[in-house]
Formats: C-alpha cells, sequence, structure tokens
C-alpha cells in the first residue's frame, strides 16, 4: 500500500510538472507579443502536444533553430524545461509571427 501511494504521488508530480510547462510555454509566448492563441497547449493532456505549427514553420524550427520535431507540429512537452524554454519560444514566436496557425 505504501509503495501505491509513493507511486501516486510521483505520478502526480510528473502531471503537475507537465501542465506546469504548458502554461509557462504559453505565458512567454505571449510575452514575446505573439498574437496567436496557444490555448490548445495548455487544453492537451499527457506528455505531448499539438502546437498547431505547420509543416512549413516546423522545417524552419529544424534548418534555423535546430528544433526537432515530427512536421504535424507535435512537440515533446517532456523536453521542455528552464533552461530552455525561453529559446524554443522564441522559435515557436519566429516562425508563426505573422503566420496562421
Amino acid at each position: 500500500e505504501s509503495l501505491r501511494a509513493e507511486w501516486l504521488e510521483e505520478v502526480k508530480m510528473m502531471a503537475n510538472r507537465l501542465k506546469g510547462l504548458r502554461q509557462t510555454m504559453v505565458d512567454k509566448l505571449k510575452e514575446k507579443g505573439s498574437v496567436h492563441d496557444w490555448t490548445h497547449i495548455t487544453d492537451q493532456i499527457g506528455m505531448f502536444a499539438y502546437t498547431g505549427l505547420k509543416e512549413d514553420m516546423v522545417q524552419q524550427l529544424w534548418d534555423k533553430y535546430s528544433i526537432y520535431m515530427p512536421f504535424d507540429g507535435r512537440i515533446s512537452i517532456a523536453s521542455v524545461n528552464s533552461a530552455n524554454v525561453d529559446y524554443i519560444c522564441d522559435a515557436f514566436h519566429a516562425v508563426s509571427h505573422e503566420k496562421e496557425i
């Protein structure tokens, strides 16, 4: 029983971390001047999020920023951390600025 309780606590911590990272990304994109509605990132759950970025935008992320993600715009939220979130959000804003997502 105590092992199960410990496991549940760790799962909750992981879920809260992912939820917090999603919110941080949305907040930082707004701070950087993005006019897009990124709430679809916080509305999703799990380890991955569909960003809404189009294939050509993802190609720019690959080519200009060395950010590698599938061309469907899915990102691993677990790969985002305090050391790279600004870089990722700067890149997302740069490739989506004045474009429809």
